[in-house]
């Protein structure tokens, strides 16, 4: 089972956000947050893609 198979599995309880957010942090952390823009819009189009929108402020 891939990691997408698990954000899919629990992407309507708060489990697979906590995923999701985790991974993110673990990207910008091996990245040096070089890449942290591209990072949360990969973010966001994975959680859209398996149903997991959430309302998020806009960036500067």
């Amino acid at each position: 089972m891939g990691i997408f198979d698990r954000f899919k599995s629990q992407a309507k309880g708060s489990k697979g956000k906590d995923m999701s957010d985790a991974a993110e942090r673990k990207a910008n952390e091996k990245t040096g947050r070089k890449y942290e823009g591209q990072v949360d819009d990969a973010q966001q189009r994975i959680e859209g893609a398996l149903g997991m929108d959430r309302d998020r402020p806009e960036r500067p």
